[in-house]
């Protein structure tokens, strides 16, 4: 396709039914979102139940760790390629047979005798989860346009935040629900009732479109793009076990198969082949790399503080996994109602709005970490509540009206690709984070003899730091659309006409 073609077809969306919108978009929506949240909880659920887990299969730490590190380096190796094969195949399609998979796998990781059967289920998890989460993003951009987009987006972006935010709480209440060493079978078992019934009504609700296109996957791409990911992200998720001082040396070869895999993604583009990712994605298309770098570097502090937040209330403060999810709920809270506010205001204020919540997100966290430093220790968590719903309210303004402005203007039928490269580069900076900033936590305790109130400062301090990173690449952003148009969605994502040829 020439390049007047891909400017040409950026933003569209729409329905199978011409220009008639699906008279099912919204309610096919909400379940993309609860398929949406039950595998993003995943991420951070199973972390509270791993020492029952230990307890309960008589595993070694380093042993019940690659449960929660393989789900997640599994994830972020799939998103791309899934994203691609439902541009190409049918994103119904591999929707339903991920659901499918996915409730499967937790079953048999719930049932898992071994500890091993519980790695290689959850493995088979997070492939799952990351063939179906480029889908949620692609399926909005192919039934929605315009404002509608806008809220949609808004309650996709709700369910990202909530999502990571309460995994905690809702592992705590499950563990203390079900009573007994295999209590942590529930974490599990639990998807299997709610996967059931998101998969039947996603079987009557998700509209049938015929992919147009050659489907070529360019397996070269495919292979390049997940070595690529796979050895910078190992050392990552290995970091706990010494992944970072014994494998280094992946993070340069990681670099340079990336980079040969840009190289090669234009050659097939040259050729006039379909690539895995095309690269003009990022030249091309406007604010897809600037809302995509600020995705990343917004996720490595974003991811870090909970488990900082976790270990602070529960080693240091010995709370127990539910109560510790509790203290952070207000966040989520805020977090949950801005967002969906945000869907409806990001056609208006456009990029400013992510730098107010960027702003308002660092000054919460940021207030939050001096209240647990100074305040008394029995006042802390009901200190931190204000800042933390502020917080809260300042994420909610910034990952889902970012999905939007990111998204606006990628031609629909590359929606997957593009949003399982925008959710890879949220899952590489998660796992920058949640290896950075509790070793910062535990080394500040080494070097103050279990000085946890300093601890939980610093550390959250510097996922603050990193953020600011982030609100510089929105200022910027926000200044250019300022200069080019007012700083508001340009009028062609707002109100572009419905192409069924574009899907």
């Amino acid at each position: 396709m020439e390049r007047d073609a891909w400017t040409d077809e950026r933003g569209r969306g729409g329905g199978p039914t011409g220009d008639r919108p699906d008279p099912n978009r919204w309610r096919a929506l909400w379940v993309t979102l609860v398929a949406g949240f039950m595998i993003l909880l995943d991420v951070t659920i199973v972390a509270v139940a791993l020492p029952s887990m230990q307890r309960g299969l008589n595993a070694s730490a380093a042993g019940v760790q690659w449960v929660v590190s393989g789900y997640a380096l599994a994830f972020a190796l799939t998103l791309v390629t899934a994203g691609r094969i439902g541009d190409a195949f049918g994103r119904r399609r591999v929707f339903l047979v991920a659901l499918a998979a996915f409730v499967v796998c937790s079953a048999a990781a719930g049932a898992a005798p071994t500890v091993a059967l519980l790695i290689v289920a959850r493995l088979a998890q997070g492939v799952a989860a990351g063939s179906l989460a480029p889908q949620n993003s692609a399926l909005i951009q192919q039934l929605f346009q315009g404002a509608e987009r806008g809220r949609a987006f808004g309650l996709f972006g709700a369910t990202v935040g909530v999502s990571s935010a309460v995994g905690p709480v809702v592992g705590g209440l499950i563990l203390a629900l079900a009573h007994g060493p295999q209590g942590w079978r529930w974490i599990f078992y639990v998807n299997v009732p709610v996967g059931v019934v998101a998969l039947l009504l996603g079987r009557r609700l998700l509209p049938r479109v015929a992919p147009r296109g050659r489907g070529h996957l360019d397996p070269v791409g495919v292979v390049l793009l997940g070595a690529g990911i796979l050895a910078v992200m190992l050392p990552l998720v290995l970091a706990e076990a010494g992944g970072l001082r014994h494998l280094w040396w992946l993070f340069p070869a990681g670099l340079l198969v990336l980079l040969g895999f840009a190289v090669w993604e234009r050659r097939v583009v040259g050729h006039d082949g379909e690539p895995l990712l095309d690269p003009r994605l990022l030249t091309g298309t406007r604010g897809y790399a600037t809302g995509a770098g600020l995705a990343a570097l917004y996720f490595v502090g974003f991811s870090g503080v909970w488990l900082v937040f976790a270990l602070f209330f529960q080693n240091g403060l010995g709370y127990s996994p539910l109560r510790s999810g509790l203290a952070v709920t207000p966040f989520a809270v805020g977090s949950a109602v801005a967002a969906a506010v945000a869907g409806r205001l990001v056609d208006r204020l456009g990029r400013l709005l992510t730098v107010c919540g960027l702003v308002a997100v660092m000054a919460g966290l940021g207030a939050t970490a001096l209240v647990l430093w100074l305040a008394p220790e029995g006042m802390a968590v009901w200190l931190a509540a204000p800042a933390l719903l502020l917080g809260g309210l300042g994420s909610g303004c910034v990952i889902s009206p970012n999905v939007t402005m990111t998204l606006r203007e990628v031609p629909v039928r590359v929606a997957g690709a593009a949003g399982g490269a925008l959710q890879t580069g949220q899952r590489l900076g998660g796992a920058v984070g949640t290896a950075a900033l509790p070793g910062l936590f535990y080394l500040v305790l080494n070097a103050t003899h279990d000085d946890y109130r300093g601890a939980v400062a610093l550390s959250v301090g510097a996922g603050v730091a990193v953020m600011l990173c982030a609100l510089a690449v929105a200022v910027v952003d926000w200044r250019r659309d300022r200069s080019d148009g007012g700083g508001r969605c340009p009028p062609e994502a707002s109100h572009s006409h419905t192409h069924a040829s574009q899907i």
